[in-house]
């Protein structure tokens, strides 16, 4: 088949990213794990991921501010970004809508899976679904 698929996980809650590394892995993703916004930015770049699992609230740069760089950085304006968030406000979705992100995802509101069936529809991949 073809190559994996890249996904740039950015969470700075160790226990949650470890979960979604590992449920990422079983999926057949590649995926590489960031724990701060900095971080984040430079791995966009080096790492070149398809998708992008971007938390809000973080230590350094906040989310917000990673994919309004993202969004006005040529070389990483195209990548898919999904954020997962604590943050259930309106007026933060709104917020992530107008810089740019391809789908707004609440941790409280969606469990794991959710958010694999997102990914894998953000990166166009329709799947069989086991029976």
């Amino acid at each position: 088949m073809d190559t994996k698929k890249k996904i740039l996980l950015v969470e700075d809650d160790v226990a949650l990213a470890n979960v979604y590394t590992a449920r990422l892995d079983i999926e057949n993703f590649e995926t590489k794990w960031v724990g701060n916004g900095e971080e984040a930015l430079s791995a966009a770049i080096s790492f070149k991921p398809d998708l992008i699992l971007l938390d809000a609230m973080m230590p350094k740069i906040s989310g917000f501010d990673v994919l309004d760089i993202l969004r006005n950085t040529p070389e990483t304006n195209n990548i898919h970004v999904v954020m997962l968030t604590a943050l259930s406000q309106p007026k933060d979705k709104e917020r992530a809508e107008s810089l740019g992100v391809d789908d707004y995802l609440v941790k409280s509101q969606v469990v794991i899976g959710d958010v694999i069936e997102r990914v894998r529809f953000h990166l166009g991949i329709t799947e069989q679904p086991s029976a």
